[in-house]
């Protein structure tokens, strides 16, 4: 049984990293790739998510309405001020090291962006 977690936590600077890592995720999402699949985000990518546009802000969409994104860093969001609109976007906020602890004692194989 397959359990996959991409950790995306790149941002500004490594666009291109982090549109790969989304319209990839999309992609395993709807060909049901995987068991169970997720994503957390961390740090820069939760800035850079904010400001999503295209191709990339609609797989991100589709992420947030299939319940693939678990959650963003509540911390960080709430440091840099974004906490708000995460949740406008549809992304819960939680603890980064309970979650990842979480996703890696359930035996999920962690990718990071």
């Amino acid at each position: 049984m397959a359990k996959v977690l991409f950790l995306i936590a790149s941002g500004k600077g490594c666009e291109e990293k982090v549109n790969y890592a989304i319209i990839s995720a999309a992609r395993i999402t709807k060909g049901k790739r995987f068991d169970e699949f997720k994503i957390l985000l961390y740090g820069p990518a939760e800035e850079y998510i904010v400001h999503l546009e295209g191709e990339v802000a609609e797989s991100f969409s589709f992420l947030v309405k299939e319940k693939v994104i678990d959650s963003a860093c509540s911390a960080i969001a709430q440091k840099k001020g974004i906490d708000k609109t995460l949740s406008n976007v549809g992304v819960s906020l939680a603890p980064f090291g309970e979650r990842l602890a979480y996703f890696i004692n359930q035996g999920y194989s962690v990718i990071t962006f």
